[in-house]
């Protein structure tokens, strides 16, 4: 009796877990979809349009539209200079 205790025991804790684990992926994709609306829509610093997402040769940057500046990640710079080094 006690040995049937201890796997009920054992199963109730594998399925807490599971549901612990299945509530954390839903929140953290709900926080990356969140993130990632978010991202759509940064304001220059300077005149505090939206930047608007650009792909030039092969490099994907967010550029102001009044052509205040361009921002890049560090692998799209790491390319860049790359290819400036060519």
């Amino acid at each position: 009796m006690s040995d049937e205790k201890n796997r009920l025991g054992e199963k109730f804790k594998d399925v807490e877990a599971a549901r612990e684990d299945q509530w954390a992926r839903q929140r953290d994709a709900e926080l990356l979809e969140s993130m990632r609306k978010r991202m759509e829509h940064i304001a220059c610093p300077h005149c505090k349009e939206f930047l608007e997402a650009k792909h030039d040769r092969g490099i994907h940057m967010l550029v102001c539209p009044k052509g205040e500046g361009a921002w890049l990640d560090q692998k799209a710079l790491n390319t860049l200079m790359e290819k400036a080094g060519k």
